[in-house]
């Protein structure tokens, strides 16, 4: 009987445990599907709202500067709520920014900011909720969240113009679809929401015991911290290479004398291959003592498809896969460094704000800049040596950040 009951009680904690998995992977899969659904129908938006191109290249350019702006602060709202409570409020929050941008006008602005708001609030709660749930399963989760992350991403993108068509409704299906989605992960939040009290009774000490000796204070800040600042130099270096080679890849490839189709196609290769990229990576995490060599390997990549671009663009279907694994390998090491390179997931958390503040900025930043390069020399050529030595700055950055150490 006792033997049964065990067997019981144990299965209703695995239950437990793969329902808490599936409900953080459905929050991972609304991080990027709300943008990702934008661009393919962007000329749509442009002819039915009459918006200019510096416009309509805001309805993306807006959401990064909203992470930039609220990840810093993220942390301290995440203490006072507590993790389950802050992400059901950003998917709500979500849910409603994408309804309010469906509606269009003045309504097209206020929806994309407040979503912005939503998904930088997701963006950064995520890793400190994995350092707190799966401290020794980082890397994989991870792995496993920017995984279905970049899926769904994918899926957004591929089924947007076909949504616009299927209804009299148009963009605004093809875009308001996704709040459906959020509310989703949303009621699959809600048991443990129910199940989570205030984050005041369970709050830790002020004070925190570290392995091996010594303590570290619960508030502290990650601005001070060489190594924290070296976490963030690898999230904006890796989202400035990434960002670009997702935007300037096809504008590239066509002037070099392929064609339009091919480019597309390049573009799709390098998506899957990140996928691949980021599975692996999560795979090979625990494998190691530290992740140096994961880092260089992430950099290297890159440099390999900036150099690859410029003197054979012939080949460039093998370049965006290179540019594919530097981008799946670079993520996911960014993302699990939060929590690899704290020892409590309020450390992890303000550390994700600060490096995804300072990463996104990068990653608003960086595309514009290599097309002003682009205009000002009239060759690509210039652009393609600077992502090289950007590759070689992820790579240099990559072992650092990959060094067995912790922020304090």
């Amino acid at each position: 009987m006792t033997a049964r009951l065990g067997s019981s009680a144990r299965g209703r904690g695995a239950f437990a445990g793969a329902f808490a998995l599936i409900g953080l992977l459905l929050v991972a899969g609304n991080l990027r599907a709300s943008l990702t659904s934008v661009g393919p129908i962007l000329d749509r938006l442009q002819s039915e709202l009459g918006l200019t191109s510096l416009a309509a290249s805001m309805l993306i350019s807006l959401p990064l500067l909203a992470f930039a702006g609220v990840s810093p602060i993220v942390p301290s709202i995440a203490a006072r709520l507590g993790l389950e409570r802050l992400l059901g409020a950003s998917l709500a929050m979500l849910a409603a920014g994408i309804v309010l941008r469906s509606v269009g006008g003045v309504w097209l602005w206020v929806g994309t900011v407040v979503l912005g708001v939503a998904i930088a609030s997701l963006n950064v709660s995520l890793p400190s909720l994995v350092k707190r749930d799966y401290p020794r399963r980082i890397g994989q989760v991870t792995g496993a969240y920017s995984v279905v992350q970049s899926v769904f991403a994918a899926i957004a993108a591929g089924v947007s113009v076909p949504l616009a068509d299927a209804s009299s409704l148009g963009w605004r299906l093809s875009l308001g679809l996704w709040a459906g989605f959020a509310l989703l992960a949303l009621a699959a939040l809600v048991p443990r929401i129910l199940r989570t009290g205030s984050p005041r009774d369970a709050a830790p000490s002020e004070v925190i015991a570290l392995p091996g000796g010594g303590t570290s204070r619960d508030q502290f800040s990650p601005w001070r911290s060489a190594l924290a600042w070296q976490l963030t130099a690898f999230m904006g270096v890796q989202s400035v290479a990434y960002y670009i080679l997702i935007l300037w890849l096809p504008s590239i490839e066509v002037a070099s004398g392929i064609s339009p189709a091919a480019a597309g196609f390049h573009l799709l290769i390098l998506n899957a291959v990140a996928i691949i990229g980021s599975t692996v990576c999560s795979a090979l995490i625990p494998r190691f003592r530290d992740q140096r060599g994961l880092g260089a390997v992430s950099g290297l990549f890159f440099v390999v498809a900036a150099l690859g671009l410029a003197f054979a663009p012939e080949w460039g279907a093998v370049w965006a896969g290179c540019g594919g694994l530097s981008g799946g390998i670079s993520i996911v090491l960014a993302l699990s460094f939060f929590g690899l390179r704290t020892h409590h997931h309020r450390h992890a958390a303000a550390v994700s704000g600060m490096a995804q503040a300072v990463g996104y900025l990068c990653a608003a930043a960086g595309p514009p800049a290599i097309g002003l390069l682009h205009d000002a020399t009239g060759s690509w050529a210039p652009a393609l040596w600077t992502l090289g030595g950007i590759g070689v700055l992820l790579m240099g950055l990559g072992v650092l950040a990959g060094r067995d150490r912790y922020v304090r």
